[in-house]
């Protein structure tokens, strides 16, 4: 070939660079973590994607890749297509049916996310776990999982690794109180309802939450869904309380003189979450808007959680595994008691 039919293929075919490397990578984890739930329907897709992403960062054959020409572009998987997936999320709120569910349900909810923040956040800083890793797990236990530890992770501007190692740890709890939680049902005398609001109360991701209630039948997984997605609502003044702090946090070291130093107090891509509920709540949307919204949705998080997942370094994270370890353990305790608790007080 000659230079100039190489100067005109170069052209016509351009490198592949930037973040097409690991955004392909990411579509094909994506694709990956959708065969492995057709497979297996038991395991969430979004959950198939972290262990998938965890699995790519530290394969042999894959590892240069992911820390090399992918890791742009993953990175950008799972901050922007995060972001947007977070947004496609309040499609599935509507006010009419979180409001449906009762004012005592409403506080239960809003004391078991409380506490569970709070009591995850002090643990994490008495236990000296680095950066923001006791925020990231605080949210991602009393919220719903990696889609609240992506968010609250932009909002403040956490490094990537705690992010990650936050992911890694609650989707690995999520992930056992599928197998866990139903064999309590009966020996803590749940009825299908109660049994419902318990996991949707307790468990973290939206998809782990499915994938527990429905093995208590149609009723429970109605239950578990409608109070799943009312903690969903409260990521947006959660974001907003972050926010808040950061700024109080800059200003106290002299780094808030400058507008490009304050983050807005209602991150956009959390202004349209809260526009999404809004819109679904007009019931303007025809339903097949909403089906595809809520794949797009799912496939948008998929991405993000497998660039997150390959941001993982196991042996990074095993330096601090005792001390995460048991926080993730505490805070699982926690938030199933608690909820237990609210449950049997409500109804």
């Amino acid at each position: 070939m000659t230079v100039r039919e190489r100067h005109v293929r170069t052209r016509l075919l351009p490198p592949l660079g930037g973040d097409a490397p690991g955004l392909l990578l990411a579509a094909l984890g994506v694709a990956a973590a959708l065969a492995v739930h057709q497979a297996v329907p038991a395991v969430p897709k979004l959950t198939a994607a972290v262990v998938l992403g965890i699995g790519a960062a530290h394969l042999p054959g894959l590892r240069p890749v992911v820390r090399g020409v992918a890791r742009p572009g993953l990175s950008t998987a799972g901050k922007r297509l995060m972001r947007i997936g977070i947004v496609l999320l309040g499609l599935k709120l509507s006010l009419g049916d979180v409001l449906g569910l009762g004012w005592a349900t409403v506080a239960m909810v809003l004391t078991v996310v409380a506490a569970t923040f709070a009591g995850t956040w002090w643990l994490g800083r008495r236990l000296g776990l680095p950066g923001d890793q006791p925020l990231l797990v605080a949210t991602g236990y009393s919220i719903c999982g990696a889609s609240a530890i992506g968010a609250v992770s932009q909002a403040a501007g956490s490094d990537e690794e705690d992010a990650a190692a936050s992911v890694a740890l609650v989707t690995l709890c999520g992930t056992l109180a599928i197998a866990v939680l139903p064999l309590l049902q009966h020996p803590l005398g749940l009825g299908e309802a109660e049994f419902g609001r318990w996991v949707g109360a307790s468990v973290h991701d939206v998809g782990q939450v499915v994938a527990t209630a429905q093995t208590g039948g149609a009723g429970a997984l109605r239950e578990a869904v409608l109070v799943k997605l009312m903690r969903v609502m409260l990521l947006a003044p959660l974001v907003a309380g972050v926010v808040v702090t950061v700024r109080r946090s800059r200003a106290g070291r002299g780094e808030g003189d400058g507008k490009a130093a304050r983050p807005p107090i209602v991150p956009l891509f959390v202004a349209g979450f809260l526009a999404m509920i809004v819109l679904r709540t007009t019931g303007v949307l025809p339903d097949r808007a909403l089906t595809l919204a809520a794949d797009a949705q799912e496939l948008l998080l998929a991405a993000a959680l497998f660039g997150l997942g390959s941001a993982v370094h196991l042996p990074t994270l095993l330096r601090t595994g005792g001390r995460i370890a048991l926080l993730g353990l505490a805070s699982w305790v926690m938030i199933a008691g608690v909820s237990y608790a609210g449950v049997l007080i409500t109804t």
